[in-house]
């Protein structure tokens, strides 16, 4: 049995998303292990990432620099704006490294079944960045959910009056994906956005 202090560790290592208690178990015991070369660093990076942790006032990426390093950086098209619900989403996107425009994140999705609103959303700031000008194209990168494309409707309705190309990311058949695993939504959104041939 490990003492209080170790298992309060793993307790907490195993709230984190992916990690369940033999996960962090395995973690904090090869921790210990490797106390000098791997606990030590370990601390001072949380350390260093708690206490500079700021929320980007552009876009809403999380940083250690406001504006973020997507914002401040010279080489992305400004003129390109892709917006997501949350901060994993750009992340997961601008890993890619196929998109290289500038990002805005709404901090989630319109939801009535849980209470959220279009005024509990960062919608407001994402129009007055398009109304602003200088904005040529709007992705709308919506996950493939009700409540992901009620969203992408509503953001449509909100920008229609500006002079922006709205698009949104294609849907459908994964790569590699076979038809009898798909459920009926994939398919049917596969079907609806065929394109020809060659």
């Amino acid at each position: 049995m490990a003492s209080t202090e170790i298992e309060a560790l793993v307790q907490q290592l195993a709230r984190l998303p992916g990690l369940g208690p033999r996960s962090a178990r395995r973690a904090v015991l090869h921790l210990m292990k490797k106390r000098e070369s791997a606990f030590a660093p370990l601390l001072a990076a949380l350390q260093t990432v708690s206490e500079r942790l700021v929320t980007c006032g552009i876009c809403g990426n999380v940083d250690t620099q406001d504006p973020c390093a997507i914002c401040a950086d010279p080489r992305r098209d400004a003129r390109s704006l892709c917006v997501v619900e949350e901060v994993s989403d750009l992340w997961a996107l601008d890993k890619s490294r196929l998109f290289p425009g500038k990002y805005h994140v709404l901090g989630g999705r319109l939801s009535a079944l849980e209470g959220v609103r279009p005024q509990d959303l960062s919608i407001d700031a994402l129009v007055a960045r398009v109304s602003a000008g200088g904005i040529d194209e709007v992705v709308l990168a919506m996950n493939a959910t009700l409540e992901g494309q009620t969203t992408a409707h509503y953001l449509a309705e909100r920008l229609e009056g500006y002079p922006v190309r709205l698009t949104q990311l294609a849907h459908g058949l994964p790569v590699g994906g076979e038809l009898d695993y798909l459920d009926e939504g994939t398919l049917a959104q596969a079907l609806r956005a065929r394109r020809p041939v060659g």
